[in-house]
């Protein structure tokens, strides 16, 4: 495993020497490149002789004559810059090294230095072998060759400072070999401590934290090789060294040390890389140990604090120690280091199930983050990241409530016990009422105070995301989500303090995000009077009060064209739309039985006409993505009222009733064209493809309802179903209105769609139609329920002469209104006549009822050709006839 372990450090360490010596060569080359100066002519008469061609050499472009000496003395100072100037931007960029110097002044290098530290691993395997050299010796010489790499790479790195070497684009030699002492030694302690037990862990803890710690130091005189190999081992010794009985107050102790000369050494050479490094490690090391209600805290938290500071002390730009940085930049890894130590302190509260001291500790991290972005503009961004950590640590906390805690008396405030603030409400009270002011009056009181727009946005949007989500997350573990007088007043005195931060920021001068914030601040004031309702309500006002604050914030958006606005609004009815997944019935069995007048048309009513205002607004802003996401949602709602509503006043309202019956399909068919029928007129207007989309889904789902429902599985001849009266049915309800719907549709698509399309509803029309004929015919001769009774001769008639009727006046309506739909509906029913008397009469009927079908049918058809003849396909000459007798008038 030494071997192993020290061949793996080498690599490594190779690795990030060549990467950092390769950046070191291009900025020695480009050096090089500025020291080079502009070329001189031969002779004054080899610059302005005009070049001569030869038939050998090929010809090359004139070269721009110089001018004559003629400039005075406070001329040349300026041309002589101008002329260096050009010279270094039409410098040759330095070629590229060829093979055999990529051998010579690179690999030969890298290689060596690899061989160096597997010289010595591989000796120490050979003496174990051979049984040469006790373990002690092994040790020994370890040490010293380590020592002896080291005091190598610094003798030679001291020899090229005074020798002052050209920058070549090579491979550098002192800082490899330290590399490989560094490893070498890193190798040596740890092979003392786990294969020889020479040392205790805690001496062999701190050797090779000071191996790590100097592998650092080195790294000021080397590069940045050896400081990726310093950071790695540093933060791997304490994996490398363990105990039965981990100490966490000296693995953080230590690691406190690591990270401050890793950031100090970050600061000082500006290496970015590396401060990033170091948050993810240390962020890494915060996870062992957290075990639940059994986490020690303490070291934990001391961790992360030290981390922070240290962070805050020599990462964060423009603050204390930090690299300086334009006013109002927002520095992501500023920022970003913040927010990392925020997550480690957040994932200690969740673990230790919100302990006190954790929550403490949490909090002193956010009143701290929040200091830090106020003074330094650079870590804004951990301002926005410490609010959604906020809002996870409060979520975290509901869900893993103990009912035990709390005591359920009811009353005014239901869901508080006797001693509402006892145990970890009160710290989380506490804690939340701090959280709640800090980021709202932090987020009012940054207006202005930036260059930069993004800075007060972030600390606006903070200020006004955190209190909210606190509110709701206290009154989700508090009042369990019940009917709250206490923080409906809440929620109505923090809509006052964002409207009047509102009101007072639009007195304002404009500024930069000056817009932007005061929507975010009318955006929570709408928010917390939404919230208000909900809390002082019951729980299916949370679905009205959803949709209304999102038709308010489509109105701000009008008003103010922020594009965050109207995704805000978009999300809202998303929100609105699961919420009707988790329960269709909004309120449960409390939804009432009354028809129509229940809690359905509130919960679904209200909600769709917010969506169509909301949308309706917005559409005057544009066509976009949250535009069409609240249409579909105000489609989605008025369907779904329909459809909810019919199946509540038809099933005695029971929505969840697993059966169907002939009125509640007829009723949804109807409805569905109907608002197929409105799409249609509308999409004509918006040009939304949303309303075209949702037109002939609704059409499309009318039409296999109609066919599949209403013909085939609530057909009243199939099953035994009461029809009703002998007129006034639900036969007129079920196949007569759909029949005039699908006609009306067919119409309305006319010259808008492809003609399968208003064909196919006209043949859906004429179908329902004769179904209606027929199943009426069937009332007049089994009484409301169809299926019963035999079929007599004078009903097989009935029907015979129902559907010629029927045929008439679709021809009839044809020629009046020149309608070749009509005329073609009349001859397919007709046909279907005829195909009845000669398959189904001829061999059923007898007596005068068959003589009387064919008679009557053969009247008919002879008329209906007369009619052709005379009116609709008249001769020439009948015509020409006629027109002279008309002139002769």
């Amino acid at each position: 495993m030494f071997e192993l372990l020290a061949f793996a450090l080498a690599v490594v360490a190779l690795i990030i020497a060549r990467k950092g010596q390769t950046q070191i060569a291009e900025l020695r080359a480009r050096l090089d490149a500025l020291a080079v100066g502009p070329p001189l002519p031969a002779s004054p008469e080899a610059a302005t002789a005009p070049p001569t061609a030869s038939k050998e050499a090929p010809l090359a472009p004139a070269a721009e004559p110089v001018p004559e000496i003629a400039a005075t003395v406070t001329a040349e100072a300026p041309a002589a810059e101008t002329t260096a100037a050009a010279a270094v931007e039409a410098a040759p960029e330095a070629a590229k090294p060829g093979f055999e110097e990529r051998i010579g002044t690179r690999w030969v290098v890298w290689v060596g230095g690899l061989t160096l530290a597997l010289g010595g691993f591989f000796m120490v395997r050979y003496s174990i072998e051979q049984g040469l050299l006790g373990p002690g010796v092994r040790v020994l010489l370890g040490g010293l060759f380590a020592l002896a790499l080291l005091i190598a790479g610094e003798a030679t790195r001291r020899k090229e400072s005074v020798a002052q070497l050209a920058a070549l684009p090579i491979a550098n030699i002192p800082a490899i070999l330290t590399a490989a002492g560094t490893a070498v030694a890193f190798a040596t302690v740890y092979a003392a401590y786990a294969l020889y037990d020479f040392l205790v862990p805690a001496t062999a803890f701190i050797l090779l934290g000071l191996v790590a710690l100097g592998t650092l130091a080195a790294a000021l005189l080397h590069g940045p090789a050896l400081a990726g190999l310093g950071v790695v081992a540093g933060f791997a010794t304490p994996v490398l060294v363990s105990s039965g009985e981990p100490d966490y107050w000296a693995l953080y102790i230590y690691l406190a040390v690591v990270t401050a000369a890793s950031f100090g050494l970050a600061r000082i050479r500006l290496w970015r890389w590396l401060a990033v490094t170091t948050v993810v490690l240390a962020l890494l090391w915060t996870l062992p140990g957290l075990e639940g209600p059994q986490t020690l805290v303490a070291p934990h938290a001391f961790h992360v604090i030290a981390g922070f500071v240290l962070a805050a002390l020599l990462v964060v730009c423009g603050l204390l120690f930090g690299p300086p940085i334009e006013p109002g930049r927002i520095e992501p890894v500023s920022s970003a280091a913040l927010a990392t130590y925020l997550l480690g302190a957040a994932l200690i509260v969740i673990a230790s199930w919100h302990a006190d001291a954790a929550m403490a500790a949490f909090a002193l991290l956010i009143a701290a983050t929040l200091a830090i972005a106020w003074r330094a503009a650079a870590a804004t961004a951990a301002v926005g990241a410490g609010a959604v950590l906020v809002a996870l640590v409060f979520l975290s906390w509901v869900l893993r409530s103990d009912p035990a805690l709390l005591v359920l008396p009811g009353g005014a405030l239901p869901g508080i016990g006797a001693d509402p603030l006892a145990g970890p409400v009160t710290t989380h009270l506490i804690a939340a009422a701090v959280f709640a002011i800090g980021f709202a009056g932090g987020g009012v009181l940054m207006q202005g105070r930036a260059v930069s727009a993004s800075v007060p946005v972030i600390w606006a949007a903070a200020g006004v995301f955190t209190p909210l989500a606190l509110l709701i997350a206290l009154y989700a573990r508090i009042a369990h989500l019940d009917r709250s007088i206490p923080f409906a007043i809440l929620a109505v005195v923090l809509a006052a303090a964002f409207g009047l931060a509102t009101e007072r920021l639009g007195k304002r001068d404009n500024r930069p995000g000056l817009q932007i914030s005061i929507a975010l601040f009318a955006t929570g004031t709408l928010g917390a009077l939404a919230l208000a309702l909900t809390f002082a309500l019951e729980k299916g006002w949370l679905t009205i009060a959803l949709a209304l604050m999102a038709a308010a914030t489509a109105w701000i958006s009008l008003q103010r064209p922020i594009p965050f606005l109207r995704w805000l609004a978009a999300i809202l009815a998303g929100i609105v739309v699961a919420r009707i997944g988790w329960e269709p019935r909004i309120v449960g069995d409390a939804v009432g039985t009354t028809p129509v007048f229940n809690w359905l048309l509130w919960g679904y009513g209200v909600p769709a006409a917010s969506f169509w205002l909301a949308s309706w607004w917005m559409r005057k802003r544009g066509d976009d993505v949250p535009l069409r996401m609240m249409e579909s949602a105000a489609i989605l709602f008025t369907v779904l009222l329909a459809f909810m509503e019919i199946r509540h006043a038809v099933n005695a309202g029971d929505v969840y009733r697993d059966s169907a019956g002939l009125t509640e399909v007829a009723l949804q068919v109807c409805v569905t064209l109907a608002m197929a029928i409105g799409l249609e007129r509308l999409r004509l207007r918006s040009r939304s493809p949303v309303h075209n989309v949702a037109a002939v889904l609704l059409a499309v789902f009318g039409g296999l309802g109609s066919v599949f429902g209403l013909l085939l599985w609530e057909n009243p001849t199939f099953w035994a179903t009461d029809v009703g009266g002998l007129v006034i049915n639900s036969l007129l309800l079920g196949y007569a209105l759909p029949a005039v719907l699908a006609l009306l549709l067919s119409y309305a698509v006319a010259g808008m769609r492809r003609p399968a399309y208003g064909n196919g509803f006209a043949a859906l029309a004429l179908i329902m139609g004769l179904a209606y004929v027929t199943l009426q015919v069937q009332r007049v001769y089994h009484g409301p329920i169809l299926a019963y009774g035999p079929t007599t001769d004078a009903e097989q008639y009935t029907y015979s002469v129902a559907w010629l009727i029927c045929g008439v006046l679709l021809l009839g309506a044809g020629l009046l209104f020149n309608s070749q739909r009509a005329r073609l509906a009349s001859a397919v029913v007709i046909g279907l006549t005829i195909g009845k008397a000669f398959l189904i009469d001829m061999s059923t009927l007898t007596g005068v009822y068959r003589a009387l079908s064919f008679m009557g049918l053969g009247v008919v058809l002879v008329t209906i050709g007369w009619l052709y003849q005379r009116i609709l396909f008249r001769p020439p000459a009948s015509r020409t006839s006629d027109a002279t007798v008309d002139l002769n008038r």
